[in-house]
């Protein structure tokens, strides 16, 4: 949806608005779960078959809990909620806005653990209908109020008499309510999974599955803080419609990135189960060393990909008629954003260890301090350089959360990293992204040049490890 936001919103600053709200919505998504999503998958683990079903139970009612306390709090406390959230604009647009994401933020917490059960359960094919569903609820609901209700009120008598009364032209409320409808929808395709639900409180297994999770929730926050507080505390770093609109630019280039950020998910929702039920494996470090060297290896490729062929997706944040190339200004931080995400997903490859050692405070201590570094950074670097400083705050971050995992992840469960080959992998994959980028100027045939000859000496070097994984193969399939 971002091109057709992007061109039928106003400006930049409307873009930008919509970016600081889902920060936040993030933030609250992060608290509601509660960390019962990992803990889930490693309770599954830890009890006897018989007692999976409490584990389902306690994990579901704490989601429910949270979520009651918060709808709870945002209509006792939505006069100053919305005054924050204005400053100084239209509360009563604001309040509608809130409304929306309280009621949203409620269907998507309940849906957690449910569809955590379905990756549990190994049912990809429901799981991902009812993500996809989820997706063209979304995408059709923002077609029908943003694109076709506005043309159709100038053309058609009937919806014009239809809209009469209600409907504003280029409101950005319309967003909020297409997510809202897609939740509650998807909440309830859930109910098959939420009816098998026993409300009942395993006091001494809930308080296991608290003491495991706290830690985790803590370190979600911090996550969500290390992505998403540049954008949270943008408009106040940076105050007034100066600060929305470079917010709108920040947040239109990184959408770019999203096609990397889409693996990076991808391995997370499928790594996760994985690295709790391949633990008792012989071999398994091995094999989770050779995951992040692969891991690596793809993620970088993929963020060359990307850089090298900026000059024609740019076209994909292409703004309104009045002003066509406002966010292009932000592409020079784009391979910078790109590599970002592949730290992250590194980030994610080294917390199995205290997953899997059950000594989750040190996600804790991990998070915090790329916590601490974000708002430090933030707070200093973007009301001098704005953007640009965002994204080298979030560098600094993970490298730090890097290197304090694998300081305590090698003493508490060594993993035979390959550390010279991936650190070679990310330095050559950033420096052909910024030759393309900044010396030839994003050029088409260049760039695609360079990624095609940087592709076929990371299929050289891996060239013992392809013929064996080939070999493998055979094997299996005899």
């Amino acid at each position: 949806m971002t091109p057709i936001y992007l061109r039928k919103f106003k400006d930049a600053a409307v873009y930008g608005l919509y970016s600081n709200l889902y920060a936040w919505v993030s933030m609250l998504n992060a608290i509601l779960a509660f960390g019962m999503e990992t803990t889930y998958f490693r309770f599954l683990q830890k009890v006897d078959p018989k007692d999976k079903q409490r584990v389902f139970d306690n994990s579901f009612v704490v989601t429910l809990m949270t979520s009651l306390l918060l709808l709870i709090s945002v209509f006792v406390f939505i006069d100053p909620i919305t005054a924050w959230f204005a400053d100084g604009g239209r509360s009563e647009e604001y309040t509608k806005y809130i409304q929306y994401f309280v009621f949203i933020l409620v269907a998507d917490a309940l849906a957690v653990v449910p569809f955590a059960k379905l990756r549990a359960q190994g049912r990809p094919i429901r799981y991902s209908s009812l993500k996809f569903i989820n997706i063209f609820v979304t995408l059709f609901s923002n077609l029908f109020f943003i694109v076709y209700l506005p043309d159709w009120t100038k053309s058609s008598a009937f919806w014009a008499d239809f809209a009469a009364g209600w409907f504003q032209e280029g409101w950005i409320g319309y967003v909020f309510l297409s997510n809202l409808l897609a939740s509650v929808l998807t909440l309830l395709l859930l109910t098959p999974e939420i009816l098998t639900l026993r409300l009942r409180i395993d006091r001494p297994l809930m308080k296991s599955m608290l003491v495991y999770s706290f830690p985790i929730l803590i370190a979600n926050i911090s996550f969500i803080l290390n992505e998403n507080l540049d954008k949270m505390f943008f408009p106040k770093l940076l105050p007034g419609e100066y600060g929305k609109t470079e917010l709108g630019i920040y947040a239109a280039v990184t959408k770019i990135a999203v096609f990397l950020n889409l693996f990076v998910t991808a391995f997370r929702l499928g790594a996760e189960p994985f690295f709790f039920s391949y633990a008792k494996n012989e071999n398994a470090r091995r094999t989770y060393a050779k995951i992040m060297e692969y891991f690596v290896m793809l993620m970088v490729l993929v963020m060359v990909g990307i850089t090298v062929n900026l000059d024609w997706l740019k076209d994909f944040i292409r703004g309104n008629e009045l002003q066509p190339d406002i966010y292009w200004t932000g592409l020079k931080v784009v391979p910078f954003i790109l590599l970002n995400f592949v730290l992250l997903g590194i980030y994610m490859n080294l917390s199995v260890w205290y997953k899997l050692t059950d000594q989750t405070r040190f996600a804790l201590y991990i998070s915090l301090t790329g916590a601490l570094v974000t708002i430090a950074l933030n707070f200093l670097l973007i009301p001098i350089y704005s953007y640009p400083g965002a994204v080298a705050t979030t560098t600094t971050a993970y490298l730090v959360m890097i290197g304090l995992s694998l300081f305590w992840g090698q003493k508490y469960y060594p993993i035979p990293y390959h550390f010279l080959k991936i650190i070679l992998y990310l330095m050559s994959g950033l420096g052909v992204s910024l030759v393309s980028f900044f010396i030839f100027n994003s050029n088409f045939w260049i760039g695609n040049g360079l990624l095609l000859l940087f592709s076929i000496a990371i299929v050289f070097s891996e060239r013992k490890n392809i013929e064996q994984l080939l070999l493998q193969r055979k094997n299996n399939l005899k």
